[in-house]
């Protein structure tokens, strides 16, 4: 019961973005320099998996807040993953590759937010009004989920729009694990 609940409800916020995200989203990918992806909480753990996926499809690509990240600069794009688009962290972060001209792309439920006021791209998941109360998915779990399948897609729009093999990919994936 709880599976179906939780499935259908992802495939409805899905069902609400707007198709034209992942070739929107490739573009800004194609056009940066390096890539930042940042986020908070659960989001932040989103922002990790697509940050894999995306060095196994060849992206420059660091974490914020790993010890090893650089310095962010013009030419480079700061990927926020935030449901509101109001956490004070993540503002902060904004605002600083702002300053030195990287682009930003939000991944929000909201199309509207001080994050999204400063961003390039706001990438909505769904519709605002989909985000009410849900019995069984509490405290952000049907953004968090909906926007990990929708990123898993944009891999698989990137891997099959490229022709990337399995096996390129499998070169690039970590072996000091």
């Amino acid at each position: 019961m709880h599976q179906k609940l939780i499935i259908d409800k992802i495939s409805s916020i899905l069902d609400a973005t707007d198709r034209s995200h992942d070739g929107k989203l490739t573009e800004l990918l194609d056009g940066a320099r390096r890539i930042f992806v940042s986020g908070a909480g659960r989001s932040k753990l989103v922002g990790n998996f697509f940050a894999m996926r995306l060095v196994h499809a060849g992206y420059d690509v660091s974490v914020v807040g790993e010890i090893v990240t650089p310095s962010i600069k013009n030419g480079d794009l700061l990927i926020i993953i935030s449901g509101s688009g109001e956490t004070e962290q993540l503002i902060a972060f904004t605002k600083s590759a702002k300053k030195v001209g990287a682009k930003i792309i939000l991944i929000s439920a909201k199309s509207s937010s001080t994050i999204g006021d400063m961003a390039d791209a706001v990438f909505a998941i769904g519709t605002a009004e989909q985000y009410g109360k849900v019995v069984g998915m509490p405290m952000g779990t049907v953004f968090e989920l909906s926007t990990l399948v929708f990123l898993e897609a944009v891999i698989s729009h990137i891997i099959h729009e490229k022709g990337i093999p399995e096996e390129i990919m499998r070169e690039r994936h970590a072996n000091l694990e």
